[in-house]
Protein backbone atom coordinates (compact mmCIF):
# COMPACT_ATOMS: atom_id res chain seq x y z
CA UNK A 1 0.00 0.00 0.00
CA UNK A 2 1.41 3.46 -0.84
CA UNK A 3 0.48 6.36 0.97
CA UNK A 4 1.34 10.04 0.59
CA UNK A 5 0.73 12.46 3.25
CA UNK A 6 -0.61 15.93 1.39
CA UNK A 7 -1.82 19.56 2.71
CA UNK A 8 -4.66 19.60 0.06
CA UNK A 9 -6.94 17.38 -1.59
CA UNK A 10 -7.02 16.32 -5.54
CA UNK A 11 -9.44 17.44 -8.32
CA UNK A 12 -11.33 13.93 -7.68
CA UNK A 13 -10.99 14.47 -4.34
CA UNK A 14 -13.05 17.45 -3.94
CA UNK A 15 -14.88 15.93 -6.37
CA UNK A 16 -16.27 13.51 -3.77
CA UNK A 17 -16.62 15.41 -1.24
CA UNK A 18 -19.15 17.92 -3.70
CA UNK A 19 -20.92 14.47 -3.94
CA UNK A 20 -23.89 15.61 -1.25
CA UNK A 21 -24.33 13.28 1.75
CA UNK A 22 -27.07 14.38 4.41
CA UNK A 23 -26.10 12.54 7.00
CA UNK A 24 -23.10 12.86 9.92
CA UNK A 25 -19.66 11.89 9.00
CA UNK A 26 -16.32 11.46 11.00
CA UNK A 27 -13.07 12.40 9.36
CA UNK A 28 -10.06 10.51 10.59
CA UNK A 29 -6.65 12.69 10.70
CA UNK A 30 -2.93 11.24 10.89
CA UNK A 31 -1.37 14.00 11.35
CA UNK A 32 2.75 14.50 10.75
CA UNK A 33 3.89 17.77 12.17
CA UNK A 34 6.44 19.96 10.61
CA UNK A 35 9.50 19.95 13.42
CA UNK A 36 9.43 23.71 12.96
CA UNK A 37 6.41 25.60 11.69
CA UNK A 38 6.96 27.41 9.03
CA UNK A 39 4.97 30.86 8.57
CA UNK A 40 5.19 32.87 4.77
CA UNK A 41 6.47 35.28 6.69
CA UNK A 42 8.49 34.09 9.36
CA UNK A 43 7.46 34.77 12.07
CA UNK A 44 6.70 32.55 14.96
CA UNK A 45 10.00 30.18 13.66
CA UNK A 46 10.25 29.52 17.25
CA UNK A 47 7.60 27.20 17.51
CA UNK A 48 7.33 23.69 16.56
CA UNK A 49 5.21 22.45 14.08
CA UNK A 50 3.01 20.74 16.43
CA UNK A 51 2.63 23.89 18.95
CA UNK A 52 1.38 25.99 15.48
CA UNK A 53 -1.05 23.05 14.84
CA UNK A 54 -2.37 23.50 18.32
CA UNK A 55 -3.17 27.02 17.65
CA UNK A 56 -5.08 25.60 14.72
CA UNK A 57 -7.03 23.30 16.93
CA UNK A 58 -7.85 25.39 19.11
CA UNK A 59 -9.70 27.65 17.04
CA UNK A 60 -11.27 25.04 14.59
CA UNK A 61 -12.39 23.75 17.80
CA UNK A 62 -14.99 26.09 18.30
CA UNK A 63 -15.89 26.96 14.16
CA UNK A 64 -17.14 23.51 14.68
CA UNK A 65 -19.00 23.75 17.33
CA UNK A 66 -20.98 26.53 15.32
CA UNK A 67 -22.12 24.10 12.53
CA UNK A 68 -23.02 21.17 14.76
CA UNK A 69 -19.68 18.94 14.80
CA UNK A 70 -16.66 18.25 17.43
CA UNK A 71 -13.41 17.33 17.82
CA UNK A 72 -14.76 13.54 19.14
CA UNK A 73 -10.72 12.53 19.88
CA UNK A 74 -7.66 13.67 19.68
CA UNK A 75 -4.03 11.52 20.50
CA UNK A 76 -0.26 10.84 20.08
CA UNK A 77 0.77 8.21 18.08
CA UNK A 78 2.88 5.82 20.29
CA UNK A 79 3.60 2.84 17.88
CA UNK A 80 2.56 0.96 15.11
CA UNK A 81 0.65 -2.19 16.43
CA UNK A 82 0.21 -4.31 13.37
CA UNK A 83 1.33 -3.58 9.52
CA UNK A 84 4.36 -1.79 8.12
CA UNK A 85 4.89 1.92 7.36
CA UNK A 86 7.85 3.74 6.48
CA UNK A 87 7.09 6.37 8.58
CA UNK A 88 4.31 6.92 11.56
CA UNK A 89 2.25 10.10 11.67
CA UNK A 90 2.45 11.79 15.02
CA UNK A 91 -1.10 11.88 16.25
CA UNK A 92 -4.29 11.16 15.27
CA UNK A 93 -7.79 13.16 15.38
CA UNK A 94 -11.30 12.63 14.86
CA UNK A 95 -13.52 15.05 13.85
CA UNK A 96 -17.47 14.65 13.78
CA UNK A 97 -19.43 16.83 11.26
CA UNK A 98 -23.43 16.81 10.75
CA UNK A 99 -22.84 16.62 6.77
CA UNK A 100 -20.58 16.76 3.91
CA UNK A 101 -22.11 20.04 3.40
CA UNK A 102 -21.51 21.40 6.79
CA UNK A 103 -17.90 20.54 6.64
CA UNK A 104 -17.67 22.85 3.23
CA UNK A 105 -19.51 25.62 5.09
CA UNK A 106 -17.08 25.42 7.12
CA UNK A 107 -13.76 25.24 5.51
CA UNK A 108 -15.11 28.12 3.04
CA UNK A 109 -16.32 30.85 6.03
CA UNK A 110 -13.69 33.78 6.43
CA UNK A 111 -13.07 32.24 9.70
CA UNK A 112 -11.85 28.88 9.08
CA UNK A 113 -9.52 30.43 6.51
CA UNK A 114 -8.62 33.55 9.10
CA UNK A 115 -6.76 30.36 11.04
CA UNK A 116 -5.93 27.81 8.04
CA UNK A 117 -2.40 29.42 7.90
CA UNK A 118 -1.34 27.72 11.51
CA UNK A 119 -2.96 24.72 9.72
CA UNK A 120 -0.21 24.75 7.23
CA UNK A 121 2.40 26.08 9.75
CA UNK A 122 2.31 23.36 11.83
CA UNK A 123 1.70 20.19 9.21
CA UNK A 124 4.16 18.70 6.73
CA UNK A 125 1.15 16.74 5.62
CA UNK A 126 -1.73 14.15 6.85
CA UNK A 127 -4.21 11.45 5.15
CA UNK A 128 -7.66 12.74 6.24
CA UNK A 129 -10.05 9.65 6.13
CA UNK A 130 -13.80 10.11 5.59
CA UNK A 131 -16.41 7.68 7.33
CA UNK A 132 -19.36 6.84 7.88
CA UNK A 133 -21.21 5.21 10.97
CA UNK A 134 -21.86 1.43 10.47
CA UNK A 135 -25.98 0.91 9.85
CA UNK A 136 -26.40 4.71 8.46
Amino acid sequence: MHYENKLSPSEEQIEGFLTPLERPIHMLNLLKFRENASYPDGKDSHLSGREAYARYTKEVAKILHEIGGKIEFVADISRLMLGEVEDLWDAVAIASYPSREAMLKMIQSDDYQSIHIHREAGLAGQLNIETIKAGH
